[in-house]
């Protein structure tokens, strides 16, 4: 069985050839220029920060008065009460999630 080669130097000359003819108006045919893609970048995402609880002591206007820590609600509700019969406006105690700084 004959098999056909092909020559390589033929078809490349022949592509050249084909480049080096020029259209109508004098200027060369342009290459469409190939998309360069971004590359994703590897770097690590953060992290969330850490996050701790506490109990707040609010007003009316949701304006926190007082800090404690979460083991503390009891002191944390005897606080808003004693607020809350001194003034005119009712305090009430909350959840605070707060970042932890390092």
């Amino acid at each position: 069985m004959a098999r056909k080669v092909v020559s390589r130097k033929a078809l490349r000359a022949e592509s050249d050839a084909a480049d080096a003819l020029e259209t109508e108006d004098g200027v060369k045919k342009a290459k469409p220029e190939k998309k360069v893609t971004k590359r994703k970048s590897r770097a690590k995402s953060a992290e969330p920060a850490r996050m701790k609880l506490f109990w707040g002591v609010f007003n009316q206007s949701m304006k926190r008065v007082a800090l404690y820590d979460f083991t503390q609600k009891r002191q944390a509700e005897a606080k808003a009460a004693e607020l809350s019969a001194s003034g005119k406006s009712p305090h009430f105690v909350g959840k605070v999630k707060e970042a932890i700084t390092e």
